[in-house]
């Protein structure tokens, strides 16, 4: 019984789960607006808010590296949260699509909210190896002009990132894969579904 429990928990896992709609509305659609959200996050296997998780690396990159680094690092934090994620779940996304295409510089009639719960950020160990990130995150397909309009809920359970990005060494570097795989997570399941 334990064995056939662990078994249907991690196939759950490292894949997006159906909660209500489906991909209908899509149909006639061939742009999608996409915002992230980070508000209710947690981090790590502890469940730290962000500011408890960047609190914990300053402590930990001031103590190994130094100040410039530490700069650094958060400058690059912000800047992959503000922007680049979202750079990277357009690459993943775009690439596996022929018909619909994700973007955030055009009016689109739907918005697709990537509502961030859990971020694992992983860890690198150069020749020893590394562990991929993982995202858990709520999708929520809107009408832009009424959000409070749902036409369709997924859950992205853990998903794993791939070493892909030149940035992988670092944390924002590996849950930007993270969202890579999201993007081609999604396509695939957008494209079986929309003929």
């Amino acid at each position: 019984m334990l064995l056939m429990a662990v078994a249907t928990t991690a196939v759950a896992q490292n894949q997006i789960n159906y909660e209500s709609g489906n991909f209908d509305f899509l149909k006639d659609q061939t742009e999608i607006s996409v915002k992230l959200k980070f508000d209710n996050a947690a981090y790590q296997e502890k469940n730290l808010t962000e500011s408890q998780y960047i609190a914990e690396r300053k402590a930990d990159i001031t103590a190994k590296k130094n100040e410039a680094v530490w700069k650094n690092w958060i400058y690059q934090w912000d800047r992959f949260k503000s922007t680049e994620y979202l750079e990277y779940f357009f690459k993943g996304a775009n690439s596996k699509s022929k018909k619909i295409f994700f973007r955030n510089d055009v009016k689109t009639k739907y918005t697709l909210i990537i509502d961030a719960r859990w971020i694992y950020a992983g860890w690198y160990g150069g020749m020893i190896g590394s562990q991929e990130g993982k995202l858990t995150a709520d999708l929520t397909f809107v009408e832009t002009d009424n959000p409070s309009n749902v036409v369709m809920r997924l859950q992205a359970d853990k998903i794993q990132g791939k070493q892909m990005n030149k940035d992988f060494s670092w944390e924002y570097g590996r849950i930007a894969a993270t969202y890579e795989v999201l993007g081609k997570k999604l396509a695939k399941e957008i494209k079986n579904a929309v003929k």
